[in-house]
């Protein structure tokens, strides 16, 4: 099973740990790609902060952030699960995870940046302020700018097995499951349901979206399950007491939409 994540805008402090090595990190085939990305926002940074303001969309209050960026290749670095602190990452809670579902959240997730493609939990990165969102100058639109290289970067990581995509939208535009994969993987959308005058309304959360994205995610790997497909994350879901409706795509080779029912929001 993969699972794909987005980052969080919070991230905590740099770490005391040796400065970023970037042949360290998972999916070398980004290596590359990352190199261009870390190098024009360096050189962005360092060279206009009004600018580089109005690039990564920042507020006067987090001016600081440019900062932090100049200084991407000597800060200290923490693991991946470390750095993204927000609300999906507090309710998933990969620290106070057990030996074995440490493990296999070391294998089986991967979060996607507008700066390094996509990280393990495991990878040591410093904390860095670049959305998927940003439009850099040289390099343009870091969605677009990431979908070649994750050709083939990602269908390698999917292996032959489940895909599940909690991706917001505007991560999910660096890489879009196609053809086989696609029919492997599900993406799942949180609904909260309540009864008005007797009568059951839905409505999508934001916050509550990702922490309970975070739980779900979590639940899968205290448990153990193995899902193989999508048919069998329903099961699997169901099982650990989740409520999800789910329903085969109409033509093959498209995801599975899965839509997981909450009551109340916390």
């Amino acid at each position: 099973m993969l699972v794909l994540l987005p980052p969080s805008e919070g991230k905590a402090a740099a770490g005391r740990g040796a400065p970023l090595k970037p042949e360290s990190l998972s999916l070398p085939g980004l290596a590359e790609s990352r190199a261009a990305v870390l190098d024009e926002l360096i050189e962005l940074c360092a060279a206009d902060e009004t600018k580089a303001r109005d690039v990564l969309g920042l507020t006067d209050g987090l001016r600081g952030e440019i900062a932090k960026n100049t200084a991407l290749r000597t800060a200290g670095t923490r693991t991946a699960g470390e750095i993204y602190t927000g609300v999906l990452y507090d309710a998933l809670g990969l620290a106070t995870l057990e030996p074995d579902a440490r493990r296999r959240a070391r294998r089986s997730l991967l979060v996607f940046s507008g700066l390094w493609g996509a990280v393990r939990p495991g990878d040591r990165i410093p904390p860095y302020r670049c959305s998927m969102g940003v439009k850099l100058p040289g390099l343009g639109s870091l969605g677009t700018y990431w979908r070649r290289p994750m050709e083939s970067a990602l269908p390698e990581a999917a292996g032959s097995g489940l895909v599940l995509d909690l991706r917001s939208s505007a991560y999910a535009a660096a890489w879009k499951p196609k053809g086989e994969i696609a029919g492997r993987t599900a993406t799942v959308r949180v609904l909260h349901s309540q009864l008005v005058d007797g009568v059951e309304k839905r409505s999508v959360v934001s916050h509550f979206n990702k922490a309970t994205k975070g739980r779900l995610v979590r639940d899968l790997l205290v448990s153990g399950a193995k899902p193989k497909g999508p048919r069998e994350l329903v099961e699997a879901l169901r099982d650990l007491g989740h409520v999800v409706e789910a329903e085969p795509p109409a033509r093959k080779g498209r995801p599975w939409a899965l839509d997981v029912i909450v009551t109340q929001i916390h």
